[in-house]
Formats: structure tokens, C-alpha cells, sequence
């Protein structure tokens, strides 16, 4: 949630800001603002809605600069106005986007507002303006006036601050949530993702905890949390700017859903590509930190929670160890009792999900040293953070509801199961290649269920007119129905929640009416017959099934039943295959409903604050 991007050049950098927002709205926000130098006075435009809007105005303003800085905003502090929007100002010199959030901000406003600073906005942020305004009346130039101001904040921000009287450079602050320099030539950036900068340069900087850094156009400098210098690696991106443009598709959502078979493949090319399941997938040192592992325990949240509650069924019954499943923001505030012998496993699509960040602190703390990471984005914070990594090659996910950093977790965690059970002498070679050979034809099998598109459209025209939805799943699919309602809730709008099949007679069945669908996830699997059952429960109070089975399993459309049949049974791999068509008939009830499938209300891309 929330968007930087900054720039300094020997040209105008009003259309790189702009751009770069634009590339930023997938996170979620509100409103949007630029701040630019120009000569020798700070300007200044914001508007709340889209970026469009306030490109607009910066049109009509004729603004120009060579130095500025940009954000999108997500309201936490005040309301959604203009007054409440980024950049803030100080005393008409210096200019600041934030994004995360000042814990102490209360104490800091009593404090600034006793020596003469008057506020106009709600925010936390502002305070930080006026913080470093303060610390450079003292006699300290912009570097060391942030540097001062950090020095006295608690919580988690990312900061860009320009300043009337230095226009030759921007300073720049990181703690706890992602901030970068892009290097070009002649000019330099700042964002808080890659994205917003690609137009520009692929050579980027990732700043660490507590990192300030001093940004001219032919140099940069970064500073510990201490001030010392400190030379940070300059990486090359591998985001194209192909994979963030919407091609033919009408949402970012549509594209990412088709695109989940390459997707897939290329999570899976080293295992396919080493035809055996080695645990150099996880890091070099991965054998020595794998072998010994006595359980797992997986931290997440949102869909990437759904994740580990399918993985926990994989490990348990492959390798043979004890999972447990939770979401990091509870974790984190609970007291936990540490086994050093588990495996501590993150994940997180952006790898800046910040509970998820603090939930993996907390276990180190414990005592934890077996961690891994499962991520989307190479060099984030909490891959840094872990001891071992696992990179999905999803590629860039724009859309807001995640659909292939969702399948290809699943793969990664896949891979972890049939990697510990190796190491625990639990797989052989026969079934280590009937394994490698589900995971080759894995892609296909989801090709075919997007094919089913045209049905699922259908059915999405029943539920256009719902207020409310239930879905059910058994076993290792009951997380799969989880995911499915999350899908439906977060794009259309439709309340939906999900159950165990077998927990129908336990409540939720009190629920059913004609009014209220019923989608069941049953696939030809040892429980086909237990969800038949609890479907009958449904029927008999009226209530109307749309079942997504197997193309070989054993069923029948009749009064009140829709059935689609995905491929074949796949097996163990089953999950990942129904996983598609839960988010297509999400996808298709949101566009039936009119609503914005890629920035659904309320809700952000990636969660950098509590």
C-alpha cells in the first residue's frame, strides 16, 4: 500500500513522476501528489481519486523540474482529502512522501506544535516534515537533519525529502518498509518498487533497515543507521515493462490468471529441468539446514496463509512431520513456545508483508535459526531476512487479488514436502519420478481448466445479483474453498465465507436457502463420497450447487446441481488445478457486477503497515 518514486536529472522529471505512479497504483490508494523544485521554490500538487486527476492538474499548471518526488496514498491517518495527502510541506521549503506509520507521531505533534509548528493535515506524516525542519533550524544541512529526525521516530517508514535551498540532491530514509535508488546515467531515482522506475533504469539499489542515503544526479551515498557509510550492491532488474502493461487482456487480474501455466513452468524449470528434488532449490547450504528439521511451521497471511494450509497437508503426509499453520499478525503478538529444531517458513508475495516480516523476527528471537523464505520478489526484505530462500517465478503481479503468486507458492511449498521427505528417507526413486512427472504435466492440466472459461462466465451471471456465497471443500481442497471465498469477497463485493464440508451440520447449514449459492469444490479423491453426502444436505434445503469436479469422476448436472468438470484427476497436485476455476468465476462475477477487479475498495497490493 502507499507509492514512491523520486527523481533528480538534468531534464524534467514531472513525466517520470507521473509515470511512475501510474505504475505504482496497482499497491492501493486514495490519493496521489508530486513535489517538485523548481526555480528556487518548492511546488506542489495533489488530488484525491486517481492518478489521472492529478496529472491532470499538473497539466494545467505547466510543471516542470529537474528534481521532485511523487506518492500514492492510502489513508490511515485522516481522512481521504487533500489537505490529508502527500507530499507534505514545512514552512514552504521542504517537501516529503511517506510511506508506513509513525507510532510515535502523537507525542512528536504535541511536541512541534509547543514550539510554533501549526498543522493542517491529520497525518503522522506531517509531523516528520516538520521534525526535520525543526533539526535544520539547529544548523544541520537536509542529510543530517533526517538522519536526526529518524533518530526519533518509531515504527516504519520509508522517506523522500526535497528541499528549496539544496536542489542539487534528495535524502531518503528506510525502516521497515522497502525503499530503492535507481542508477542512471547523468540522473538517479528513488521508489519503494521497481516498477515505478523501469521506464528509466534497471539498475537498482536496495536500501537496508535503518539506511539513509544523499541522492545527486552524478552520485549516491548511503548511510547506516549509525552514519557510517556503507557501499550497498547495485543489482539488474529482470522486470520487464512487457509483463506490466495489460496487452489484450480487460484487467491485470484476467492476464495473471491466463498467464499462471508459464508462470508455473517457470517456477518449476530446475526441478524439471534436475529431474530430482534436491535441496540446493532452497539455498546452497540447504542440506545442512533441512536435514534434522523435526517439523514446520508456516507464517503468513491472506492468500498466502491458504497457501501453507494446503502445504500442511502435503508435509504431514509426505515427509512424514508435524505442520502447523498461522497467520503472522497473531503469531507475532502471542506468546510461542520455539522448537530451534522446526522450520520456520515465511511467505509473502512482495516479500515486504510487514507482519510477516515482524512474525519471522519474532521467531529468530525465540531461538529460531531454520528459516525459509518463499517469495515473489528477489532481493525483498524478508528473503534478506531468511536463511533460505525459495523464488516463485510468477513475475510481476499487478492485480491487487493475488491468482499466480498463489499457484506458484503452492509449487515452492510442494517442493519443500517431497524435499524433506527425501532427506528423511521417505521417498524413493520410483515415486521421486512419478512426482517430477505430475509437476511436467502440471502447466498443461492448468491450461485445460482455464479452457473452461466460457462455463464459468455463465455461472458468474447467477451470482451477479447475490449478497451472499458458501463454499465448501474437504481435506487438502478445504483451503482451496477458503481461497475461492476470499476471491469472491474482495473483487465483487459478494459476502462469502467457506467451511469444511463435514462442518455444514455444525451451523453454516442454517444459512441455506435458494438465495444463497453453494460452490463445492469435489474432486474424484478418497472424500468424493463424504462431499456427495453434504451436498444432499444442501439440496434438501433448497439450496443451489455449482460443483467444480473431475472430467473422470462420477457426476451428473440436474434441477438445482451445476457441475464443470476440470481435467482429469491430478492427484496430489489437484489443489493447484481447482485453484483456477475458483478465481476465474471471482474474476467474472466482478466484471459482471461493474465493479474495479485490479483495485478493489479498501484494499492494497502490498501490506507494509499493521
Amino acid at each position: 500500500m502507499c507509492g514512491i518514486v523520486g527523481a533528480i536529472a538534468g531534464r524534467n522529471v514531472v513525466p517520470l513522476l507521473v509515470e511512475g505512479l501510474k505504475r505504482l497504483e496497482y499497491r492501493g490508494y486514495d490519493s496521489a501528489g508530486i513535489a517538485v523544485v523548481a526555480d528556487g521554490a518548492v511546488r506542489r500538487v495533489r488530488r484525491t481519486g486517481r492518478v489521472s486527476e492529478m496529472e491532470a492538474a499538473a497539466d494545467a499548471e505547466a510543471l516542470q523540474a529537474p528534481l521532485g518526488i511523487g506518492h500514492t496514498r492510502w489513508a490511515t491517518h485522516g481522512g481521504v482529502t487533500e489537505l490529508n495527502a502527500h507530499p507534505h510541506v514545512s514552512d514552504g521549503r521542504l517537501a516529503l512522501v511517506h510511506n508506513g506509520i509513525i507510532e510515535n507521531h502523537e507525542a512528536q505533534r504535541e511536541r512541534l506544535s509547543a514550539l510554533g509548528y501549526v498543522f493542517e493535515s491529520q497525518t503522522d506524516t506531517e509531523v516528520i516534515a516538520h521534525l526535520i525542519h525543526h533539526h535544520q533550524g539547529q544548523g544541520l544541512d537536509l542529510l543530517a537533519a533526517l538522519q536526526a529526525a529518524a533518530a526519533e521516530l518509531e515504527g516504519a517508514y520509508a522517506l523522500a525529502v526535497i528541499d528549496r535551498d539544496e536542489p542539487q540532491r534528495m535524502v531518503v530514509a528506510r525502516m521497515g518498509c522497502p525503499l530503492l535508488v535507481g542508477r542512471g546515467d547523468g540522473e538517479n531515482f528513488v521508489a519503494s518498487d521497481v516498477s515505478a522506475i523501469l521506464q528509466a533504469t534497471r539498475r537498482v539499489i536496495f536500501l537496508e533497515e535503518g539506511d539513509t542515503a544523499e541522492i545527486g544526479r552524478d552520485a549516491v551515498r548511503v548511510f547506516r543507521a549509525d552514519g557510517v557509510p556503507v557501499e550497498r550492491p547495485e543489482h539488474l532488474s529482470d522486470v520487464s515493462l512487457a509483463s506490466l502493461e495489460l496487452g489484450p487482456y480487460r484487467h491485470f487480474m484476467q492476464k495473471e490468471i491466463h498467464e499462471q501455466p508459464r508462470a508455473l513452468a517457470d517456477t518449476l524449470e530446475a526441478i524439471i529441468d534436475a529431474a530430482a528434488f534436491e535441496p540446493t532449490l532452497f539455498g546452497r547450504e540447504a542440506g545442512a539446514v533441512l536435514r534434522g528439521v523435526k517439523g514446520v511451521q508456516i507464517l503468513a497471511c491472506g492468500t498466502s496463509f491458504y497457501a501453507g494450509s494446503v502445504a500442511r497437508y502435503w508435509i504431514e503426509a509426505i515427509s512424514g512431520l508435524p505442520c502447523s499453520v498461522e497467520i503472522a499478525s497473531e503469531y507475532r503478538y502471542r506468546t510461542a513456545v520455539a522448537n530451534p529444531d522446526h522450520l520456520i517458513v515465511t511467505i509473502s508475495q512482495s516479500g515486504e508483508t510487514l507482519d510477516t516480516m515482524e512474525a519471522l523476527k519474532y521467531a529468530r528471537s525465540l531461538g529460531h535459526e531454520r528459516t525459509l523464505s518463499i517469495c515473489n520478489v528477489p532481493e525483498s526484505a524478508i528473503p534478506r531476512a531468511s536463511g533460505l530462500v525459495f523464488y516463485t517465478r510468477a513475475g510481476a503481479e499487478i492485480g491487487v487479488a493475488s491468482t499466480k503468486a498463489f499457484t506458484t507458492q503452492l509449487v515452492g511449498l510442494f517442493a519443500l514436502a517431497v524435499t524433506l521427505a527425501k532427506l528423511n528417507g521417505r521417498l524413493d526413486e520410483a515415486q521421486e519420478a512419478a512426482y517430477i512427472e505430475d509437476l511436467r504435466q502440471l502447466p498443461g492440466s492448468v491450461q485445460h481448466a482455464l479452457n473452461l472459461e466460457p462455463q464459468i462466465a455463465m455461472w458468474a451471471e447467477k451470482f451477479t445479483p447475490k449478497h451472499h456465497a458458501l463454499f465448501l471443500g474437504r481435506g487438502v481442497h478445504y483451503p482451496i474453498a477458503l481461497e475461492g471465498a476470499l476471491k469472491l469477497k474482495e473483487i465483487s463485493y459478494i459476502h462469502a465465507e467457506a467451511y469444511p464440508a463435514g462442518e455444514l451440520k455444525h451451523g453454516p447449514l442454517a444459512l441455506v436457502d435458494a438465495d444463497m449459492p453453494v460452490v463445492v469444490i469435489a474432486p474424484k479423491d478418497g472424500l468424493l463420497e463424504k462431499v456427495k453426502s453434504n451436498m444432499q444436505e444442501v439440496r434438501a434445503r433448497g439450496g443451489e450447487l455449482f460443483v467444480f469436479t473431475d472430467a473422470d469422476s462420477n457426476f451428473s448436472a440436474s434441477e438445482g446441481v451445476h457441475v464443470i468438470r476440470t481435467p482429469r484427476h491430478v492427484g496430489v497436485l489437484s489443489p493447484i488445478v481447482h485453484t483456477i476455476p475458483v478465481q476465474l468465476l471471482a474474476y467474472h462475477t466482478a466484471l459482471a457486477r461493474g465493479t474495479d477487479v485490479d483495485k478493489p475498495r479498501n484494499l492494497a497490493k502490498s501490506v507494509t503497515v499493521e
